[in-house]
């Protein structure tokens, strides 16, 4: 008998007409950028109309589970395979969802997210590496975020949108070279 860890494909926060606002990617199933901007937008295209604001709902979308949830003029996502448990799926969503709206203080749209977008990344990275999942406690993710950020020399909540970016571009440096 194989056992085996769940796995999240990828993680997708897009905005209200689908645009890219934070995205990550843990599987090879996208080989290129076309390919991702394609199923983006196929998943977007085909839950806009959904009414995932209270709950998170689950579907099936070209051989994934997706399990998405929607916050004003935002869309989150976690993709998984098509054999993946829906309810940790769900779980991932909800931590990150929740960790955002905690690190953001409950200000969770898009223009707040774009000002903090190296907390957002950097959320991504305590919950998930490789696809394997770390962590789905929004406290707790929450708390790494603020205490990474802590260790920098400005508070990342008041770092500039340049400085943001110049953390943001470091660190996907550092993720690009493991």
């Amino acid at each position: 008998m194989e056992v085996s860890a769940p796995l999240v494909k990828n993680i997708l926060l897009l905005d209200s007409e689908g645009k890219r606002v934070a995205v990550k990617y843990f599987s090879d199933d996208w080989p290129n950028l076309a390919s991702k901007l394609a199923f983006e937008k196929s998943v977007f295209t085909k839950t806009q109309r959904s009414s995932a604001r209270a709950e998170a709902e689950i579907g099936m979308f070209d051989g994934y589970v997706v399990v998405y949830k929607f916050i004003s003029d935002l869309h989150f996502y976690v993709t998984g395979g098509d054999d993946e448990n829906e309810l940790i799926l769900a779980t991932v969503l909800q931590g990150f969802f929740d960790a955002v709206g905690l690190l953001l203080r409950s200000n969770v749209e898009k223009k707040t997210v774009l000002e903090n977008l190296d907390l957002v990344l950097l959320c991504l990275d305590e919950i998930v590496d490789g696809g394997i999942i770390l962590e789905c406690d929004a406290s707790v993710i929450a708390g790494r975020v603020a205490m990474r950020g802590a260790e920098a020399d400005v508070p990342l909540s008041e770092q500039t949108i340049s400085q943001a970016l110049a953390t943001a571009k470091e660190h996907l440096a550092r993720n690009w070279a493991l």
